[in-house]
């Protein structure tokens, strides 16, 4: 049986020190409930622009956002990200909702869940340039396992923006502040991705922590259902929650880059939307995402496929990588890398190489909190450097939906508790 480490016995001692002293007025006597904790229910990876919209940036337009929740809770704040703005950023006005399903457009709010989100109690903020801000907390109800609609109206020029690339979500924007405004009929649809919202938190009493997954395309759902919310970390974390009575509840953080690497950078290849290497984004994609207790680590087969890289260069970046994420406290679980022939970059040595890569991390296991063999899981058993027909989203390199379902059933639910 693992040992909690020392960082989550930190906070399990802070955790019950509150406890008892909510509960405890004069005299010891109970006088008001434990509050929970700030616990990530959600999160993606901020990159710097690429082309289209993203490199154009905003001028007095809003953009209104979709986003799917893994835990709930008693209260909720957004963060928001200008990691790779080139100036300061302006935010005019930011609102939560939920989304109104009666309507064919995914652009419409229920006007009655219609929330003003503030900033150190004002309604409009500026975040510096390379900064982040978080909001002011704002009680309120989330379900877990819900969608949520953030819109952010951007008054002055932004210049190149901070976003997530692939979202597999609709994002619309358009002119004026309509932030406020129940329908979306005057938005435009844009690519699906998200901008400058990089995570919400939620004030729960029954969250233990979050996961926080960092990772490549695999992870950020490419070929996956675009609105379905079927990546296998959404699946994953309705999973967990699904089974609460015998495990913590947990939100799951997807931080997942598509092109993403151990070791190299996107702008390398030309495209600094594919994000930085891991280890240069892991303290603040995965160290610093509220109430983070474990990583999952799923990366390498793009230094493989895109750059050609050596089973050992992988594996120095890897065990840095999982070196620097141990040494806070965080419990560390490792992916192997999942086969890829098939796809037009996949060549014998890659596979070799590949194939020495998932030999070592099996037989340092013991090494780490856990391994998830997903290559076991996903490679056809009459040809091992191929994924399952069944589950080939037919890229041959990215699962389809029921693929990443069963990379969600696959993992043991005790590795994240």
């Amino acid at each position: 049986m693992r040992h909690p480490s020392p960082r989550r016995a930190l906070v399990a001692a802070a955790s019950l020190a509150a406890t008892l002293f909510l509960l405890a007025g004069p005299g010891g006597e109970a006088t008001a409930k434990p509050k929970g904790e700030w616990v990530g229910t959600w999160a993606a990876a901020p990159t710097a622009a690429g082309g289209g919209q993203s490199g154009a940036g905003f001028t007095d337009q809003t953009i209104r956002m979709i986003v799917h929740t893994s835990v709930g809770g008693d209260a909720i704040r957004i963060r928001l990200s200008n990691t790779f703005g080139t100036a300061p950023l302006t935010v005019g006005h930011a609102t939560l909702a939920r989304p109104d399903a009666s309507t064919a457009t995914l652009t419409d709010i229920l006007p009655a869940s219609l929330n003003e989100l503030t900033f150190n109690g004002d309604a409009a903020v500026t975040v510096p340039k390379g900064g982040q801000v978080l909001s002011d907390p704002l009680t309120l109800p989330v379900a877990e396992l819900s969608d949520l609609v953030v819109s952010i109206y951007l008054p002055v020029a932004t210049g190149p923006a901070t976003f997530h690339l692939t979202a597999r979500q609709s994002t619309w924007f358009g002119s004026g502040d309509t932030a406020a405004e129940a329908t979306g009929a005057t938005l435009t649809l844009t690519r699906n991705s998200w901008f400058y919202l990089s995570g919400v938190d939620v004030l729960s009493r029954k969250a233990s922590g979050s996961v926080v997954v960092i990772g490549d395309s695999i992870t950020d759902g490419t070929q996956s259902t675009l609105n379905g919310n079927a990546r296998w970390t959404d699946r994953l974390a309705a999973r967990t929650l699904a089974q609460h009575s015998s495990h913590s509840e947990w939100g799951v953080l997807n931080e997942g880059l598509a092109g993403n690497t151990l070791v190299h950078d996107g702008a390398e290849i030309g495209f600094p939307e594919l994000g930085l290497n891991a280890l240069a984004r892991v303290q603040r994609d995965v160290l610093s995402q509220t109430g983070a207790q474990t990583a999952v680590v799923l990366l390498g087969v793009n230094d493989l496929q895109i750059h050609n890289e050596s089973s050992d260069r992988i594996l120095d970046g890897l065990r840095q990588l999982t070196t620097q994420i141990g040494e806070t406290g965080i419990d560390v679980v490792v992916c192997t890398i999942m086969p890829f022939e098939g796809y037009p970059s996949w060549t014998p040595e890659k596979e070799a190489n590949r194939q020495a890569v998932n030999a070592w991390l099996r037989a340092h296991a013991n090494d780490y909190a856990g391994l998830i063999d997903f290559d076991a899981l996903l490679r056809d058993p009459a040809a091992p450097s191929k994924l399952r027909a069944e589950w080939d989203s037919g890229d041959h390199i990215h699962p389809n939906d029921t693929g990443y379902q069963a990379m969600a059933d696959f993992v043991p639910l005790w590795m994240l508790s």
